[in-house]
């Protein structure tokens, strides 16, 4: 059976660069879009509160006023990525997204809502000042709990990754593609892994100018607490079916990455006021 195995890995065709591409455009769609969602889901909340006046930016948000259910509203931007993500995972688990880029965009829009939110919970735990850090001295929390609800955010981190690698494997268009172990850890790094690499650089465009380290440090954070475990543990999902990636166009991932960095940086960033 190996020997069979390792016959029919050998005889995959040559390798579509393509499918990286679209893979490295989408992941940027998913974050920029998943931290839109963030940012919008934290000034909305505010717009609609008496006496604060937010204002949305391309990379942050800031408001006008003192209420004090402003700080339990820092933490509606992570809630919202969250549920989108939850959403999105729901979406790929009924089999929706039947075209490659519709796959594509699900899987990482799942991913980034999850790796954007989570990592959150345990800075709150440790830092007053963050987002999640004021919500949860709003809501009175100890230190106990916030260590607790650390522990269980970072813990959820690795499973979720990992399930993620099951639809990732399934857009391989031949069997061949992930017929051994070697194969398939091959792919996920053609498909996930130097995409995201690639990717969190392209980011780097939507998030300035700001300081370089919130520039860089949320995008590098999700790139690496999960696409690390997909890599690690792709040789482990031998029986996943190759359901093809009905390859999608370039182009239209481009043209969607360029439109929503002109959104960013030409409408976004001189700052739209919620008042």
């Amino acid at each position: 059976m190996h020997a069979r195995r390792a016959r029919s890995a050998a005889a995959a065709p040559p390798w579509d660069w393509k499918l990286t591409i679209r893979s490295t455009l989408l992941y940027v769609l998913a974050f920029n879009l998943t931290f839109f969602i963030q940012e919008l889901f934290l000034v909305l909340p505010k717009a609609f509160t008496p006496g604060l006046r937010p204002t949305l930016f391309h990379n942050n948000h800031q408001w006008e006023g003192t209420h004090p259910l402003a700080s339990l509203f820092q933490g509606t931007g992570a809630l919202a990525t969250v549920l989108t993500s939850a959403g999105c995972l729901w979406w790929l688990k009924r089999g929706s997204g039947t075209s490659g880029n519709a796959r594509l965009l699900l899987i990482w829009m799942a991913y980034c809502g999850i790796f954007m939110a989570l990592p959150q919970v345990a800075i709150g735990a440790i830092s007053a000042s963050s987002d999640l850090g004021m919500a949860m001295t709003y809501l009175q929390l100890g230190n106990t709990t916030r260590l607790v609800a650390a522990m269980v955010a970072l813990a959820a981190l690795p499973p979720i990754a990992l399930w993620l690698t099951g639809p990732l494997l399934a857009l391989a268009d031949s069997p061949d593609r992930i017929a051994t172990p070697g194969a398939r850890t091959r792919f996920v790094f053609l498909v996930a892994t130097l995409p995201v690499l690639l990717g969190t650089v392209l980011i780097i465009p939507f998030r300035v100018p700001r300081e370089w380290i919130e520039v860089v440090l949320l995008p590098a954070w999700v790139a690496v607490l999960g696409v690390t475990w997909m890599q690690a543990g792709a040789w482990r999902f031998d029986g996943v079916r190759a359901s093809g990636n009905r390859a999608g166009s370039v182009a239209k991932p481009l043209a969607a990455v360029l439109l929503l960095l002109f959104v960013f940086q030409c409408v976004l960033r001189p700052g739209i006021a919620f008042h």
